[in-house]
């Protein structure tokens, strides 16, 4: 049944044996640690979570959809700071409250209804705010994971409760980072979930004069600007190649999305390294294979690149460059 933006699932569950907690809720993290607070025993006594939007490429599993087969009761609302959510909230009267990758902020005014802990996807202090996992990725960082920390008004500034750290490989794009760091916080969890239910979990400072804060970012961040050095090009990529929207660049009017790339020495660019001192920045077709030319010399090797949704092969690219410098 549903009323005023609350959903209340037929209830599935026995009888609680745990604390009760709130949990606020999204995404892959939010699925996951969910399963770990139920798994602990904790009495899951409401989930606030969001309605998926149709404008986004919804890639991740559905809290709502665990809270269905869980019996647990739900609410979508649109403003985290209502006085109905408020109210909902007070009258679950919760022990412990949890953020698990939940996308707005929470007032002052929720989080006085009860401790409360939030799961962010970086190693606090680094890369507090937004994104983190995709600014990681496109800062060139070596190492990532997941923080569980106190919540506060001023986000990401709490006392550490638990870390768990991952690697970012070369390579790693920052889907495949994100999987790494939602393992990462179910693990953080399920380690300091005793002793966090107990009264007994560590507080551990966040020298917030370490690292930096980060916004959100946009489609448009994607626009690749192909005077940088391939690193900075390649990092860009990485960081947002899909399902994320993808590093982009314009041509004629065109706009070409990076699919996958690679920045390395595979075949074609072994066989191009020499060229590609005298051709100009941007994307280019050698020996039948597509590159993105850096302002540092190197080059990007383009294995998948679409237009308007549609792959585009060599011939194509080649084509349509040809065209465009001959002003067709």
């Amino acid at each position: 049944m549903s009323a005023a933006g609350i959903t209340v699932a037929t209830p599935l569950r026995h009888p609680a044996r745990g604390r009760r907690a709130v949990v606020f809720a999204y995404h892959n993290v939010g699925v996951r640690c969910l399963k770990v607070l139920l798994a602990g025993g904790v009495d899951v006594a409401l989930v606030v979570t969001h309605e998926d939007s149709a404008n986004e490429n919804i890639w991740f599993e559905s809290v709502v959809s665990l809270c269905r087969s869980e019996g647990i009761a739900y609410t979508t609302p649109a403003d985290a700071k209502s006085a109905e959510l408020l109210a909902r909230v007070r009258a679950a009267q919760p022990e412990l409250m949890f953020s698990f990758y939940y996308r707005h902020m929470l007032p002052a005014e929720l989080l006085a209804v009860a401790p409360a802990y939030n799961m962010h996807g970086s190693l606090l202090p680094e890369f507090r705010g937004r994104a983190p996992v995709n600014w990681a990725v496109l800062h060139g960082a070596d190492v990532t994971g997941a923080t569980l920390h106190e919540m506060t008004v001023k986000p990401d500034a709490g006392a550490i409760v638990a870390q768990m750290e991952v690697p970012i490989l070369p390579d790693d794009s920052a889907f495949e980072v994100f999987g790494k760091v939602t393992v990462a916080a179910e693990q953080a969890l399920w380690r300091v979930l005793p002793t966090l239910l107990a009264g007994t979990a560590p507080r551990l400072p966040n020298d917030l004069t370490r690292g930096g804060y980060f916004g959100g970012r946009t489609p448009e961040d994607g626009r690749i600007d192909w005077q940088l050095p391939a690193q900075q090009v390649y990092n860009l990529h990485r960081a947002v190649a899909p399902p994320y929207p993808g590093a982009f660049t314009d041509v004629a009017g065109v706009r070409y999305v990076i699919e996958r790339a690679r920045l390395g020495k595979d075949t074609c660019e072994q066989i191009s390294n020499v060229a590609a001192l005298s051709l100009p920045p941007g994307l280019a077709v050698v020996d039948n294979c597509i590159f993105g030319v850096c302002g540092d010399g190197r080059m990007l090797t383009i294995s998948a690149l679409s237009a308007d949704g549609a792959a585009v092969s060599a011939q194509q690219l080649h084509s349509r460059l040809a065209a465009s410098a001959s002003g067709q």
